[in-house]
């Protein structure tokens, strides 16, 4: 049973090496290398949520290949990304870029959290505040209050 485990585990950390083919693989180890780089900051636009790397649907294919042809072209890794969101949009980095239009996106979730802070401080100590200003009884309820208390004996 144990062999059986380590068996599919090694079989499940090896599915993204599948994903790219023998007959993509750069004959430059370095080359190869920044491609794979660039593979894993690209998003499948089939997938989703998983990097032209490790997806096997076809236009990954098509993107890691030319992820390889504008390296080979002597494109720096930034024209290569600079290239695909031009072509693809914004949406084609797993990771995207800190810009204007979508800084709104990046500090919302602060902006909320400190103003919902904010606010809950500020609703305690308003609450803190009434409940302190107790105001002693008068003579008349206490006496009320006395009269209610005896007739529960």
């Amino acid at each position: 049973m144990r062999h059986l485990f380590v068996a599919l585990w090694i079989a499940l950390l090896s599915l993204p090496a599948l994903a790219v083919e023998p007959d993509e693989v750069l004959a430059d180890p370095v080359l190869e290398s920044r491609a794979r780089d660039l593979s894993t900051e690209v998003r499948c636009m089939v997938c989703q949520n998983q990097s032209i790397d490790s997806s096997d649907a076809p236009l990954a294919k098509d993107l890691r290949i030319l992820v390889r042809e504008r390296l080979t072209a002597g494109d720096s890794n930034e024209e290569v990304l600079s290239f695909l969101v031009a072509r693809y949009g914004e949406f084609v980095l797993l990771k995207p870029r800190m810009s204007v239009g979508n800084a709104v996106l990046w500090f919302a979730p602060i902006a909320i959290l400190l103003i919902g802070g904010g606010f809950a401080v500020f609703t305690l100590r308003r609450r803190k505040k009434l409940t302190k200003a107790d105001v002693p009884l008068s003579d008349e309820e206490h006496a009320a209050l006395k009269k209610i208390l005896s007739q529960g004996d």
